[in-house]
């Protein structure tokens, strides 16, 4: 898979903050081991893995070793509670599941409940339940398997039900070490190769850093993990490892612009020639900041995890089409229509819909799959938008009520099937709200059984106990009481009417 003179003491893997280097020798023999693992358990083409992981050194080469073995690896954010996670585990079906010691205690409180009983194994220690996966890898070859095949990420996004929801999409059909459409794309828009430094700043379980970095490497091209963001360090990582591309998300590009202006003129990374950006709107104001503090290197994409199409902007496009996310790439074609599927004219704002994109599928959720596609065969993210008359995008809203903070897509339905069950809630909204450094914030309005018992107390208990069942990114900042929620007499809840109070109060 990657070109034979990088299999050697070339870092293709440096963690930041501690230095730890992995070379492409040590790439190209883990992750062998790992597919030689996997076919001692039984592994075969088409079954899959789950990883729950930390930003760790051996994430990238585990995934290596599941992409050579012709296997699908979930990635699982290690932020989750236990109770996600489990689902996640068993609704994928995974048969193994690798996870570190930072985790132990999540680990211990999900184990008894696996269903499908997957082999398991640590990172950074062992556990009785879960063998050093370093040890089980040095017994096997270094050699690559007799059967190596093309496997694929089956990543998670949540739904509006409220449980995540599996993004499966076809293995690649062409011979292990082929190039895949998805690597060709990949390096004709960027120019990944050998002499590419690019740095990762964000959680690699997610699809965006995860595709990113395994592109890199593929063209032979070095990645620099970041353990988490942090804006100054960014900026230090960008000049010293003289990195030539990087992803963002906006808000990131906000605590950077944030920073002391002394601090931001200390470091220079004339190296730097492209910084890519996507996962959320980027406010206008903002991206013009970055372009002329940058120069004209900013480019941005459109597309989702269901990797059903995408659009792709320059920084000079961009300037005469601010506020656009570009137009389509990669041979796919963009459809707007309305709410009965009839295609609109350009500048008439309805459902984004892709044509000629990559095919995918909701894992164990046939509903969800034949609602995201229309009768054509197009199919939507959710997202609402329009063109213009030279076929640039334009989002204008964003999946039904979907919050976007800080780059991470949380759905409100979670925390609201949390909060619904607590003795003194009698109805529940939740819904983002304006965020200025992270772009929008978890918002819950409550209808109490008793509106007496409203105020801060019961807003911090709500909040507690929200957070001791779902990850706290998801949960409520901040909760707001009303006597009575808007509802239609049929139960539809006009959460609109909530949200835009709190919009409206910003513009």
């Amino acid at each position: 898979m990657i070109p034979s003179h990088y299999r050697s003491e070339k870092p293709a893997i440096v963690m930041a903050g501690s230095g730890h280097t992995i070379t492409f020798g040590e790439l190209e023999a883990v992750s062998n081991q790992f597919a030689h693992l996997m076919r001692k358990h039984g592994l075969k083409r088409g079954d899959t893995i789950a990883l729950c992981l930390e930003n760790h050194p051996y994430f990238l080469p585990i995934c290596w070793g599941a992409l050579r073995a012709g296997l699908y690896f979930t990635a699982i954010s290690y932020r989750l509670a236990a109770a996600e996670v489990l689902y996640i585990v068993n609704d994928c079906r995974a048969r193994v599941l690798i996870t570190s010691a930072l985790l132990t205690d999540t680990f211990e409180r999900f184990y008894p409940d696996l269903v499908e009983h997957p082999a398991c194994f640590m990172l950074d220690g062992e556990h009785p339940n879960a063998p050093s996966l370093l040890d089980a890898l040095a017994a096997q070859p270094k050699t690559p398997i007799v059967d190596e095949s093309y496997g694929q990420s089956l990543l998670y996004s949540s739904g509006t039900t409220g449980r995540p929801k599996g993004v499966k999409k076809p293995l690649f059909q062409e011979p292990f070490g082929a190039e895949t459409s998805l690597f060709r794309a990949a390096q004709h828009r960027y120019d990944f190769n050998e002499e590419t430094v690019y740095l990762s700043p964000a959680p690699l379980y997610h699809a965006a850093p995860l595709g990113f970095t395994m592109n890199v490497l593929r063209y032979g091209g070095c990645v620099i993990v970041m353990p988490q963001f942090d804006p100054e360090t960014a900026l230090q990582l960008l000049q010293d490892h003289h990195v030539t591309h990087a992803q963002f998300v906006p808000t990131m590009f906000v605590r950077m612009l944030k920073l002391p202006s002394d601090t931001k003129s200390r470091y220079t990374f004339a190296s730097l020639r492209c910084a890519i950006h996507a996962a959320a709107p980027c406010p206008v104001s903002i991206k013009h900041q970055m372009i002329d503090w940058w120069g004209p290197i900013i480019c941005e994409y459109y597309a989702g995890t269901e990797g059903n199409g995408s659009t792709f902007i320059s920084a000079e496009e961009w300037l005469e089409h601010p506020g656009s996310v570009g137009r389509a790439a990669n041979d796919c074609q963009i459809h707007i229509l309305d709410d009965f599927g009839q295609e609109l004219p350009r500048g008439a704002q309805g459902g984004v819909y892709f044509e000629g994109g990559g095919q995918f599928e909701y894992l164990n959720d046939p509903e969800k799959t034949a609602n995201s596609h229309h009768a054509n065969g197009w199919s939507t993210l959710g997202d609402i938008g329009y063109l213009d008359d030279e076929g640039y995008l334009y989002l204008t809203d964003r999946k039904s009520f979907m919050i976007i903070s800080g780059g991470v897509n949380i759905y409100p339905q979670e925390a609201e099937n949390v909060l619904i069950t607590h003795p003194l809630v009698a109805d529940v909204a939740v819904f983002g709200v304006p965020n200025e450094e992270f772009g929008e914030e978890v918002k819950a309005v409550i209808q109490p059984m008793n509106m007496a018992d409203a105020g801060p107390a019961l807003a911090a208990e709500l909040i507690a106990y929200a957070r001791s069942q779902i990850a706290h990114l998801k949960c409520p900042k901040s909760i707001d009481f009303l006597e009575a929620l808007p509802r239609h007499p049929t139960g539809k809840l006009y959460k609109r009417l909530l949200k835009d109070t709190y919009w409206q109060q910003t513009s």
